[in-house]
């Protein structure tokens, strides 16, 4: 048998690399990164801690390249087109689609961001991506300046505060959170066309008050 081409072994660790970093984010999502352990991710990745500990020396390095895709998705962002209305209404309809669809990564950047412990955490992998943070902070500023805003800085704010609120609210309350109700609220807020069609599935009915699920 011919020993495997170094593009083989490449294919191969990343393989390896890739389902540690699922393994971690299910276990975090289920038990929370404090009460998680490196035991748990290797259980639930089906390979020895020597090889988790090779790509990632502790439990703080699967959290930061974590956190630093998560924070990659939202720089896709920037390559919306269209006018700025069309760029807006798609950037609203772009961060509801992932909040919907990946909300483990988005509990554990809420908890990572808002914990006093790990809050330098998130400030760490929040400074290895500043150029693009930046880039997408001056992108939403120009976008709500060509739509007459008085303060786009403020606005981008306002923006980014509302809808990461959004997506707290959608992390907490899951399947039972009216996403599309919600979304429809914010192109009428900020007087965009009222959407064709849904992200994912119709809202459940109204249920009067949101509370959390004891799971």
């Amino acid at each position: 048998m011919s020993p495997r081409s170094a593009q083989a072994n490449e294919q191969l660790r990343e393989r390896s690399r890739e389902r540690i970093l699922a393994a971690a984010l299910e276990v975090f999502a289920k038990k929370g990164f404090h009460n998680a352990t490196v035991s748990d991710i290797t259980a639930r990745a089906g390979v020895s801690r020597g090889l988790i500990t090779y790509y990632f020396p502790g439990k703080r390095h699967l959290a930061e390249e974590l956190l630093g895709r998560y924070l990659d998705g939202l720089t896709t962002l920037l390559d919306v087109t269209g006018s700025p209305d069309e760029r807006l209404a798609t950037m609203i309809d772009g961060i509801l689609r992932a909040a919907a669809s990946t909300l483990p990564v988005q509990r554990l950047a809420l908890s990572l961001m808002t914990h006093p412990s790990t809050l330098p955490l998130f400030a760490r992998v929040e400074q290895t991506k500043d150029d693009q943070l930046t880039l997408l902070e001056n992108t939403l500023r120009g976008l709500f300046e060509a739509r007459g805003a008085e303060d786009p800085a403020l606005e981008e704010v306002m923006f980014r505060s509302v809808m990461e609120g959004v997506i707290f609210k959608a992390s907490v309350y899951g399947d039972r959170y009216p996403l599309e109700r919600v979304r429809t609220r914010l192109h009428a807020m900020y007087d965009l066309p009222a959407p064709r069609t849904a992200l994912r599935r119709d809202d459940p009915p109204p249920v009067g008050r949101l509370r959390a699920a004891d799971r």
